[in-house]
């Protein structure tokens, strides 16, 4: 019961003010929040500022960097939105998703979502063309269009190119960030772009594997092959070992020292060693190793992105 007309407060044990679906207001607030994909905003906004920080040749602008984490963090969250909104059917019908707040009927009208999610995704690209510039907008731009357009409307529900070509969403934002700290694409950036962009197969894979049969009940081709489970797990183990390379050729055009270098290419070896056991093993739990490693494998990425630019520039020189 919500406040009357006298101000008198609600009686206690009442949730206090409520949305027109009864919930109370903070728990719709908390609904809006999830639909945005924090976890996921996060680490792209993160894979930004290691680009950002990779093309850096001097001191960072710290404005120029929490300016492309905030139009950063505006565009994806308004691409998780689209995302959920246009994938509410999908959503409804498998049990990982089905209690989501549009599927759950926690949010009983959806065209709101579809346009908070339209107006952060502009506020977002357009804010970066207009305050950093262009290429910045642009970049951040493609990674939004990739995963909503390419990957959620077109690829999806039909092919199992889907991860493999909507995985340059999460490239888009290591460009962002080069082009925010420097106006351009640099060799380095680009090839932490590759290797983002090579990541993202054996992290869903190794998902996709997990949840195979969820999948296949609503017929969503998330694997490289649906109806062969073995060759998937091959192909995760492949997929993997790629990022080996993908971690020299980034030592090579970058600005990497010799011990971020070492750093990174033992990240990769170690991504190989835990998901070599696809090859021959495709059990629930298998699979399960390699999708909780590919996030900390990323995250530490960057954290050596990070710390091989304070090894490159002692007293970590800033500006404003």
């Amino acid at each position: 019961m919500t406040d009357g007309p006298t101000g008198a407060p609600a009686p206690s044990g009442e949730a206090g003010p409520k949305d027109s679906t009864g919930a109370p207001a903070h728990a719709r607030v908390a609904d809006y929040v999830t639909l945005t994909k924090p976890g996921i905003t996060a680490l792209i906004v993160l894979v930004a500022v290691g680009g950002f920080v990779l093309a850096s040749p001097g001191a960072i602008n710290l404005v120029r960097l929490g300016l492309l984490a905030a139009f950063g963090w505006a565009a994806s969250s308004g691409a998780a939105m689209l995302n959920h909104y246009l994938d509410r059917d999908l959503d409804a019908r498998m049990r990982r998703t089905r209690h989501r707040p549009l599927p759950g009927a926690r949010i009983v009208r959806s065209e709101p979502v579809a346009w908070a999610g339209t107006v952060l995704a502009a506020a977002g690209i357009g804010g970066a063309v207009v305050v950093l510039n262009p290429l910045t907008g642009l970049s951040i731009a493609l990674g939004f269009l990739t995963y909503v357009v390419v990957y959620t409307v077109w690829l999806k529900r039909r092919s199992s190119w889907n991860i493999v070509i909507g995985g340059f969403a999460g490239s888009a934002p290591a460009l962002a960030g080069s082009a925010a700290a420097i106006g351009t694409w640099t060799p380095g950036v680009l090839a932490f772009a590759l290797l983002v962009f090579l990541w993202t197969p054996p992290h869903f894979w190794s998902l996709a594997i997990v949840l195979k049969d969820d999948y296949a009940a609503v017929g969503l081709p998330m694997l490289p092959r649906m109806n062969d489970l073995h060759r998937s797990g091959q192909t995760v183990v492949v997929a993997a070992a790629l990022l080996v390379p993908a971690s020299l050729l980034m030592g090579w055009l970058g600005p990497i020292s010799w011990p971020a270098f070492v750093a990174l290419v033992i990240l990769g070896v170690v991504f190989v060693v835990v998901a070599a056991p696809l090859w021959r093993d495709t059990a629930r739990r298998t699979a399960l190793r390699g999708f909780i490693y590919s996030g900390p494998y990323l995250l530490g990425v960057i954290v050596v992105v990070f710390a091989n630019w304070m090894l490159l520039h002692p007293g970590f020189p800033a500006t404003i």
